[in-house]
């Protein structure tokens, strides 16, 4: 598993270029962290059921109540190969 992130610098999207990073840090309320767990358990579902043709999830696309959050995406890493 790698992780990648984008900083925030108020860059116009073109030039945004993604880092690996050595970590995150989830600043989140219970409520939100349940809702993290059941969209992770989600996608690995899905993962497994679509195989390769499996490309990516987005968060806010499958929970409510992250619209306005960072984006978070699950990507399948045999895509990434």
């Amino acid at each position: 598993m790698n992780i990648h992130g984008y900083s925030n610098q108020g860059l116009p999207i073109e030039e945004i270029r993604p880092e690996e990073l050595a970590e995150i840090t989830l600043v989140a309320s219970p409520t939100e962290l349940r809702k993290i767990a059941a969209f992770l358990i989600s996608a690995a579902d899905n993962m497994e059921q679509m195989g390769i043709s499996y490309s990516h999830e987005h968060l806010a696309d499958k929970q409510s109540g992250f619209d306005s959050s960072p984006h978070f995406v699950v990507f399948n890493s045999m895509v990434a190969e």
